[in-house]
């Protein structure tokens, strides 16, 4: 490497997308709202900022230690905001980036210190107060004398792998320590896109050609074929697949539920959990546009991708709610579905590899909160159904209690009225008998839970 890859007007770049990604979920939103605005969206040094920004969530703990450590506080969150994410970038860059870290290239650090003592200072000043951006300033040598060394195993570990010590033991409880590390190792490797191919607007070949003629190296999904996957960077903002309605950006395993949950044309179909609309716009493509979908959820800005999906891919059957599933009852009345897919709010521990701002932010509490919650959607999921209808139960968390434990539970306490569908294949058994699991270290997919269940009274 003879010069630096990024320009000062690129870290400032970096620093606005965490500050958003804060806020912003997933956070590969904001980094795409950010890139947009700042011209580097789909250009060669897309590749290089994405990475630093995923580095900087998937080390956020190691990081934020190290900021606690140099500024002398408790925890970062009683930093201002863009503070915060000055500190973040500059802590990723000057300590752990390989290209400023490299004694090869000397004077790489001492520009990324130009960079961040000149336009990220300013910018933190600008947006908050002139002595913000001074007090970075002199953050900024401490950082750059700071040497970093683990203290523990567990360090070690959050370190190896970027994902916290609550994560790490709960894996290692679950398979053990070999497969553990196996899928702990995989929640580091970029994963290529993955998109879905729309059959109402086109077709598996159509797609194939198209990103091709684009310069895309495309592959069918090994277990769900209508999916497309391929190595980015991509632009959305300007592919004409996905402005047509073509395709749909989703991953394997996920496309997979609306396929096992298998609604029929005419059929009345509950969406529990919709935004941003992925599965209800498979549903819908699945029931050829006839019946209805009853789509709930609580989350504006979430709807409004889902409308924006929906009327893209031209699925026309969906009534959207902007409620609380659990009150889906009281709205539509009890028996009245004949499939209800609850997809249900999780930890996500199985998104890590997209999810990057996860890695740090799952504790054992927020655990508990989402058992609760999932319990609750799932009674009341089956109260949605008729006598002979399907509910399917998905979440995209590897953690027990938030999968084969709801299921069991819901089980005991429903006894004959309510029997699992066992299902097989195409992935691994869960923990439970008839229960299915997409493993990121064995399916090269999202992290995936499968429980298929049928109210018989």
């Amino acid at each position: 490497m003879s010069y630096l890859p990024i320009s000062a007007r690129d870290v400032e770049a970096l620093v606005k997308a965490v500050r958003l990604g804060e806020e912003t979920k997933p956070s590969q939103q904001a980094k795409r709202d950010v890139f947009r605005e700042y011209g580097i969206l789909g250009t060669e040094k897309d590749r290089v900022l994405t990475a630093i920004y995923y580095d900087i969530w998937r080390r956020m703990g190691v990081v934020d230690r190290i900021a606690s450590e140099i500024i002398g506080v408790k925890d970062v969150a009683i930093l201002d905001p863009w503070l915060r994410a000055g500190v973040r970038v500059a802590i990723e860059l000057l300590i752990f980036e390989r290209f400023v870290r490299d004694s090869r290239y000397r004077d790489f650090r001492d520009i990324i210190i130009k960079y961040l003592k000149g336009r990220v200072a300013k910018l933190l000043s600008n947006e908050t107060h002139p002595y913000v951006g001074a007090y970075f300033w002199n953050i900024v040598d401490l950082i750059a004398r700071y040497k970093w060394e683990p203290k523990d195993v567990y360090e070690d570990w959050e370190y190896r792998y970027m994902v916290s010590r609550t994560v790490i033991r709960r894996i290692v409880d679950l398979l053990g320590l070999n497969e553990a590390r196996m899928l702990l190792k995989e929640f580091n490797r970029v994963y290529p896109i993955c998109v879905r191919v729309n059959l109402l607007k086109s077709s598996v070949e159509e797609v194939l050609q198209a990103l091709r003629s684009e310069g895309v190296d495309p592959v069918v999904g090994s277990y769900v074929n209508t999916v497309i996957k391929f190595r980015g960077p991509y632009n959305f903002d300007k592919s004409r697949l996905l402005g047509e309605g073509k395709i749909v950006i989703q991953d394997e395993a996920a496309a997979l539920a609306s396929i096992i949950l298998h609604p029929k044309p005419g059929q009345i179909v509950v969406d529990m959990c919709a935004a941003p609309g992925g599965k209800t716009e498979h549903i819908g493509e699945l029931m050829r546009n006839q019946g209805v979908i009853y789509a709930f959820d609580v989350d504006e800005a979430r709807i409004r991708r889902m409308r924006e999906l929906l009327s893209r891919a031209g699925v026309t059957i969906v009534k959207i709610y902007r409620e609380d599933a659990r009150n889906a009852p009281n709205i539509l009345g009890e028996g009245i579905a004949d499939r209800v897919l609850l997809d249900a709010p999780c930890s996500s521990s199985g998104t890590l590899m997209k999810n990057q701002e996860l890695r740090w932010r799952i504790t054992e509490e927020s655990i508990r909160e989402a058992t609760a919650l999932q319990y609750e959607l799932l009674r009341t999921a089956i109260a949605l159904s008729k006598p002979g209808g399907r509910i399917l139960y998905t979440t995209c968390s590897v953690f027990r209690e938030e999968n084969e434990d709801v299921v069991g539970r819901i089980l005991k306490e429903f006894g004959n009225s309510v029997e699992l569908v066992p299902l097989n294949s195409p992935f691994d058994q869960g923990f439970m008998s008839g229960t299915m699991r997409a493993w990121p270290h064995k399916n090269k997919t999202l992290g995936f839970f499968y429980a298929l269940l049928e109210r018989r009274v």
